[in-house]
């Protein structure tokens, strides 16, 4: 799979010599805090990129992982996502990413979401893709109704975090509703 650019935004395939780039920002509390992992030490970032890393190798391939870059492919790091097959026989699929807390509240995060999408529906054939966040993080919710997904509710105690059992928000877009944007 090839680099994907959409405006303000590029994806090229994430690669293990990343790490430090990634390590910026997963080292960091205020990118993890509503997470069940982090802060990273350099070992856990260095672990992380490169099992995304090798996930392109692996047939059949379920996991897309990309460094989200500025403009178009040449310019700064801003966050990492991924796509990953959630079901193929019914074509469903979920992104997740994070953006380098330097650069929130900037439209980097909604331009990764949708480029994110964009491989999804564009390139992987998705019916459906999902998302999740924590409730609490009213920042990511406002990302991803940004980026064309519909809250669908609320799946409670999913998750053991640091600060115990949490909850997730439930989104959705279908491909129907990608094509119309």
């Amino acid at each position: 799979m090839s680099a994907v650019t959409i405006p303000r935004v590029s994806l090229r395939p994430l690669q293990a010599a990343d790490w430090p780039t990634v390590h910026g920002w997963a080292s960091r509390l205020e990118a993890c805090r509503y997470q069940p992992w982090g802060p990273n030490t350099e070992d856990e970032t260095r672990a992380f990129t490169t099992e995304a890393a090798a996930a392109w190798d692996v047939r059949p391939q379920t996991r897309f992982g990309y460094l989200a870059l500025t403009g178009d492919g040449g310019g700064r790091a801003v966050g990492q996502g991924e796509v990953h097959v959630r079901q193929a026989a019914h074509r469903h699929g979920e992104i997740s990413y994070g953006v380098h807390p330097d650069l929130w509240g900037r439209g980097y995060g909604t331009a990764l979401a949708r480029a994110l999408l964009a491989v999804g529906f564009g390139e992987l054939g998705f019916h459906r893709i999902t998302a999740t966040c924590n409730p609490l993080n009213l920042g990511s919710a406002r990302v991803l109704a940004k980026a064309g997904l519909r809250y669908e509710g609320r799946m409670r105690e999913v998750m053991m975090t640091r600060d115990g059992w949490r909850d997730s928000s439930f989104y959705s877009i279908l491909e129907n509703e990608w094509a119309a944007r």
